[in-house]
């Protein structure tokens, strides 16, 4: 939509404490091609908005097929006719590192432009956010210099090697519940690896992603290497999915987007990686420390508001603890403090839009229908912007809807079980995999439920922790393909054999 006056900075960003942030919202957010700052050949923007106030904080520009065709033509550029996929490992892994130097520089920043534009509470974006994307970036400018190709075996007549080398242009679309953190699990590997980029971040949460840009520019990364395309799934993220000239997709989204995204890629065969929805199982056995267990379920459930795709949010407990869990779990969550994201002591923010409030007050209501107890919750929590109060659901059938359907939102399903094999069983019994956890102090048990769980990450008497060194993903229609760790290289890197006659 075009816009004849900016929006009023001040009343949408009240709260900050930092000026650069209002520097940075007052600057016209552009498209970044080539190395240059450009408006979208439509002329066209829109607006982002502030979750906890409703305000407009900044006019985006609305890219589209014709500003996807200009980005490749310069990824494209950079990849066959600069020096950036030769360039020395060693040269490549200090920009890695000086772009993770400056993310910490400009942390506090960073955290609130990502909580103005996202509305997650500004202590979890600092502390997880930011310095999780820094650690990203410094993680892989370590794997610069240890893309290793082979050497084998061989006839004595024949010199027989491996190269492993980048893919070229990667397209990566990325979604807004951890705007700062997707695109640098996307774009640091994809760099490392000596590809170039062209990145959409979510048109519900752009800035953060125009401020890495900038701050890859600060750090000299060369133009065309990487390339920021704001804009709306279909006309953006459509044509990047379509493009002939684009080599690679790396897509974090739902599963119906992933679908369409798969589907774009068979013009050209592109590569395809997907990181799609969750419903995951969060298992506590009779034995387990309830202490321990009933907080971290919480914010399992509740941390980012719900909004993660991983969240643990069908809790499965034992028959004989069940009614123990719930009361606990209810009485913790009642407590949370919910409220404006730039407070200190805020733990949940709002949703980040008005279209996700109304899908999750939609699921709330579909729990009463369906029979299940609400315990707590299931209201607004404010008058103005999008906060809802943390829901748990009890006496919830796995059949349920809002047991079997990805809510992303702050909402929880307490479903009973009666042993191991149940609880596998029903843990199992959902179409995604992506991750999972299991409560109990008996360590053989412990290890065979992990197991027998289909889910890309199982965590053992903890729940969400992610390190950039291990890989994440998921199982059945959760996705495809591994972010993270050293299998992140293989999703960017191509494999050529060269045969020497001696």
């Amino acid at each position: 939509m075009a816009a004849a006056v900016a929006p009023a900075v001040e009343r949408a960003a009240a709260g900050i404490k930092n000026q650069a942030v209002l520097d940075f919202l007052r600057k016209p957010k552009m498209l970044l091609i080539g190395g240059k700052w450009t408006p979208a050949k439509s002329g066209k923007t829109f607006e982002t908005i502030n979750p906890a106030n409703e305000e407009v904080l900044a006019l985006v520009a609305e890219g589209g097929k014709a500003d996807v065709d200009e980005a490749v033509k310069a990824a494209r550029k950079a990849f066959e006719e600069s020096r950036w996929p030769r360039l020395n490992p060693h040269q490549r892994a200090r920009m890695l590192y000086k772009i993770a130097e400056l993310i910490e520089q400009h942390a506090d920043e960073l955290a609130e432009i990502e909580t103005l534009d996202n509305g997650k509470a500004v202590t979890q974006a600092r502390a997880i956010d930011v310095a999780g994307a820094a650690e990203t970036f410094r993680y892989y400018a370590g794997w610069c210099s240890k893309i290793y190709g082979e050497t084998n075996p061989s006839d004595p007549s024949m010199f027989n090697y491996t190269l492993r080398e980048p893919v070229g242009v990667c397209g990566q679309i990325i979604p807004w519940n951890f705007p700062l953190l997707m695109a640098c699990w996307k774009i640091a590997p994809a760099l490392a690896c000596g590809n170039t980029v062209i990145l959409k971040p979510a048109e519900q949460t752009p800035l953060s992603a125009l401020r890495l840009g900038e701050l890859a520019q600060e750090a000299g990364l060369p133009d065309g290497v990487l390339n920021i395309i704001t804009g709306f799934g279909p006309g953006a993220g459509s044509s990047i999915a379509e493009h002939p000239e684009i080599d690679k997709v790396a897509f974090t989204g739902s599963t119906e987007v992933g679908r369409l995204i798969l589907q774009a890629s068979t013009g050209n065969l592109k590569r395809v990686s997907l990181e799609l929805g969750g419903k995951s199982p969060n298992i506590i056995f009779t034995d387990a420390d309830l202490g321990s267990a009933v907080p971290t379920a919480m914010m399992g459930v509740f941390y980012n508001t719900g909004q993660v795709c991983a969240a643990g949010t069908r809790i499965f407990v034992q028959q004989g603890k069940y009614d123990e869990f719930v009361d606990q779990l209810t009485k913790f969550s009642a407590g949370m403090t919910v409220g404006n994201p730039l407070d200190p002591a805020t733990k949940m923010g709002p949703v980040v839009s008005k279209e996700q409030f109304d899908r999750v007050r939609n699921y709330v209501e579909i729990g009463k229908r369906e029979g299940a107890k609400l315990t707590t919750g299931g209201e607004a929590a404010a008058d103005r912007g999008y906060f809802i109060k943390p829901t748990i659901f009890a006496d919830v059938n796995n059949n349920m809807r809002i047991a079997q359907e990805e809510i992303f939102g702050p909402v929880a399903a307490a479903i009973p079980f009666k042993d191991e094999n149940d609880a596998v069983l029903q843990g199992n019994d959902t179409t995604y995999g992506l991750a999972a956890a299991v409560w109990t102090r008996d360590i053989a048990r412990a290890h065979k439920v992990a197991r027998a769980l289909k889910a890309g990450t199982v965590w053992i008497n903890t729940y969400g922790a992610i390190d950039p060194i291990s890989p994440f993903g998921g199982y059945k229609q959760s996705g495809f393909g591994r972010e993270l760790g050293k299998h992140s290289i293989e999703l960017y890197t191509q494999i050529k054999s060269v045969y020497v006659k001696l």
